[in-house]
Order: C-alpha cells, then structure tokens, then sequence
C-alpha cells in the first residue's frame, strides 16, 4: 500500500482534506461538512455542473483505498485528476478572465438552486486544456435567506482588482499576484485610480466603497461593522449584482499599450518555409515516435508547435512563456481550434517558485511536475546570453524537465544572438555548439540531431531514460 500524500494546500478549508494516493485523488469530508454536501447533491446542482463541464468530475467512495491507507473519515470523494495544477499568477489575462466568468456562472447557477458559496479563492478554479473547471464540492453550502456576498471581497482582489489593474493601466497581475498569495488589495487598486473612474457605478460599489469599508474595519470601527453585520441582501438583489458583475467583468479587455516584444514572433522569424517544415517534421517525428501524454512547450509563444505536437500524436501540451501578446495568441489559437493546450505566464530564469506556508502550500513549476516530454525551442539562447545563465545549468534545467525532448541550440552568429548582444559586451566565449553538446551528451543520450536552418540552428531529440 503506497502512502497517502496531503495536499499541503488543502490545510485552509474546515471542511476536507486532500490526498494523492497511488494517482488518484481523494477529498475527506468531516463531520461538520456531511450535511451541507449532501445538501448539495440531492439539489442536482452538482451532478448539473459536472454534465457541463464546470465542476471537477467526482464520486463518493464507499470503501476506497485511503480508509486502507488508514485515514479514517464520514465521507471520501474521488476526484478526476488535473493534469496539471495551476496558479492565478500564472495565468494571462484571457485566462484569468474566463477563470473569473466561469466563477460567476457557478455562484449564479448555485443560487437558483438555494446553495451558495462560501468563499470565492481563484484557487478554486483550474483548467482542463484553456477550458476553466470548479474544483473545490466542499465550499458550496446551503443558501441562508438574506445573506450577503461572503467571499465578495475575496473575488475582488483575486479576479476582479487583477483584471482591472491590466484593463485599466495595462500593468499585467502575474508578478504583483505571485508576490502576494492573496491577490491585489481593494485598498492598493483603489489609490491607483483616478477620482473620474467612480462615475463607474461597478467601480465606485466594486472599488471605492469596499476599500472605504475595510479601512474602517482596520480602524476597529465597531458601530459600522455591526451594522454591516445586519444587512440583509434580498436573494433577487444578490443575483443581479452576480450578473452585472459578470457583464461588466466580460467586456474587459487588456488596455492597448501596443506589441509586446514577441506577439508577432512566429509570423517575423528567420526560418524560411523550408527550414520551418524542416523543424516541424523535427517535431512531429518525435511526438509521433514518444506520444507523450503530456509534453512541455518551453517557450511555446503564440502555440506553433504546441499545435503541431498535439497533432502528431501529444495528448496535452502545458505551454509556458512570458510574453503577454504571445499568450494571449496562443490561448485564442487553443480555444478557436479546440486544442488541448494550456498557455501559462513564466519567466525560465525566475519560475514559479513553491512558497506559502511552511513553502508548501503553492508548489514550484518543476515541483507539480508530470511532463513526459519537452520542447525547447529557440529558447536556449535567451538563458545564455539574454540572462547570462551559464549554458551547462540551461541545458542541466531542460534536461531535467521530461525524460526525453527536444532543444534547439542556435549559434552565435544567428541574427536573434546578435540582436542580444547588440547593445552589451559579448561576455560569452564558452557559448558555442561543442559545449552545448557536451554539456547534453553528459546528461542524456542524443537520438537524433538535425541543423534546420543556414544559420545553422540545431534541433537536438535527447533521451535520458537510456542514459
């Protein structure tokens, strides 16, 4: 009997524990928590948002495994697994956008059927390819006449004030949100705003007077919040302001601030159409050949060759790169084609990194792991020379990512190098193709190399499983 992991995220809810045992996934529910699932379930709402792919698959579990493994609890729940968990700090703005509409949409659904939720996390949602899923059966809970939005604040600072910071000043949320696990303060948004933005009725009652109301919180006003604690909010009332937050939270977009430096990347390359079909047949022979479940797009930009992966035999591809204007191609490419892709924010040389409490709680990009295979494509020399990694730890990180993949080394003279190093000292004499063959030979097996290109860029399809 191998041993049940807890998740050490799943500390926060009251009501369950989360454990990984031997691949599947299980959810406790205590004592206190029985009632109000069953609730739930005997609604219909569950079973009505699993039919519609909002809410994570699940199933009671009389005798399973984890009362074997000797955790003893009223109820278990068997979950679908997620690929590949995700955090809101990871997530591009169309991303975080449908994560918040699809949150909406299950509090709204919920409602009708006299349950609501009792906290409104963005931890709470992840993704099955660029499609959002609810994850978390334990925070619905039977609705009580009268009762105001409980998680609203959280909502604010974890979908809306994100969203708002880039569709207002075009400042993306990913590194303000990573640096503060809990999301953007009402209070911080709202001294970046200028005073004509609450002739907005949704930023005035969204913004402006929730940080009005916990400044007063803060100050120990007792008066106003036991006052505040008698509000009562009609049911009807309570779903109009879901919906108008929703229709409001749907038309944002991000605030035009131009081209990033690689949204175009993929129409403005060097390659001409043969070596492009050169590097595409690269990469179809080797997903062809490995099928990997699921494969790591390193640097994956507007989804190319994430598309041609998944189409040569790769069932998922998990992309990451740190271009905005990419990802967001790439997310509108996943959903228009209905691929099995998800485009995430990363810088590879500052990954995510694990942190929260005890530095468990969120884990780092290699630590939720997973890959069977990677993809590296023009990537290497960014590291190098664009961030002075030292080209052994780059090929090192790579390799160690996947059992087997593909690196594409590009040489010094290539016009992309020479554009990095246009405006500095060339400080680099170790980078060269002999030492980044070494330094991937002495890793892993090289199955294959081909230059695909007159500049004489190499794709590399290693395996270290026979190393």
């Amino acid at each position: 009997m191998s041993h049940a992991l807890v998740d050490a995220g799943s500390f926060r809810d009251p009501s369950g524990r989360i454990y990984d045992l031997n691949g599947e996934i299980y959810r406790t529910v205590l004592n206190k928590a029985v009632a109000e699932f069953n609730h739930v379930r005997d609604s219909g709402l569950a079973a009505k948002l699993m039919s519609k792919g909002k809410l994570v698959a699940t199933e009671e579990v009389k005798n399973s495994t984890l009362k074997k493994a000797g955790i003893l609890a009223p109820m278990v729940l068997r979950h679908a697994r997620i690929p590949f968990v995700s955090y809101p700090y990871e997530w591009s703005f169309p991303l975080l956008k449908a994560a918040a509409l699809l949150h909406l949409d299950v509090q709204i659904e919920a409602l009708r059927a006299g349950v609501s939720l009792s906290d409104s996390t963005a931890y709470n949602v992840q993704f099955d390819g660029p499609n959002p899923v609810f994850i978390d059966v334990l925070s619905f809970r039977q609705y009580r006449d009268g009762e105001i939005w409980a998680g609203h604040r959280q909502f604010c600072e974890q979908f809306l004030n994100p969203l708002l910071l880039r569709a207002y000043f075009g400042i993306p949320h990913n590194a303000w949100f990573r640096g503060n696990l809990e999301g953007i303060e009402t209070a911080m948004l709202a001294r970046m705003m200028p005073w004509w933005r609450n002739f907005s009725f949704n930023v005035l009652s969204h913004v402006t007077m929730q940080a009005n109301f916990q400044a007063g919180a803060m100050a120990n006003n007792a008066k106003g919040i036991a006052k505040a604690k008698t509000v009562k909010l009609p049911k009807l009332g309570f779903e109009r302001m879901l919906l108008s937050l929703r229709d409001w939270i749907k038309g944002l977009q991000p605030k035009d601030t131009g081209a990033t430096v690689w949204q175009h990347y993929a129409e403005n390359t060097t390659y001409n159409d043969a070596e492009r079909q050169a590097k595409v047949r690269f990469v179809s022979e080797f997903c062809a050949k490995r099928k990997p479940k699921v494969l790591w797009d390193i640097g994956c930009n507007s989804g190319d060759y994430s598309e041609v992966a998944l189409g040569a035999g790769a069932s998922r591809v998990i992309g990451f790169d740190f271009d905005q204007g990419a990802l967001e191609r790439a997310y509108a490419r996943a959903k228009a084609k209905k691929l099995n892709l998800l485009p995430l924010f990363q810088d590879g040389a500052n990954p995510s990194p694990s942190q929260g409490w005890a530095n468990e709680e969120r884990k780092s990009t290699i630590g939720r792991g997973g890959a069977d295979a990677v993809v590296a494509l023009a990537v290497e020399h960014h590291l190098a020379i664009g961030r002075n990694v030292p080209l052994d730890g780059v090929v090192d990180s790579l390799v160690k990512m996947a059992p087997a993949g593909i690196i594409e080394f590009v040489q010094k003279n290539d016009q992309t190098v020479q554009q990095l190093l246009a405006l500095r000292e060339d400080i680099f004499p170790d980078y060269n193709q002999a030492n980044f063959e070494r330094a991937l030979k002495g890793r892993a097996r090289v199955v294959k190399s081909e230059k695909v290109s007159a500049s004489g860029r190499t794709l590399y399809w290693f395996d270290r499983s026979k190393k």
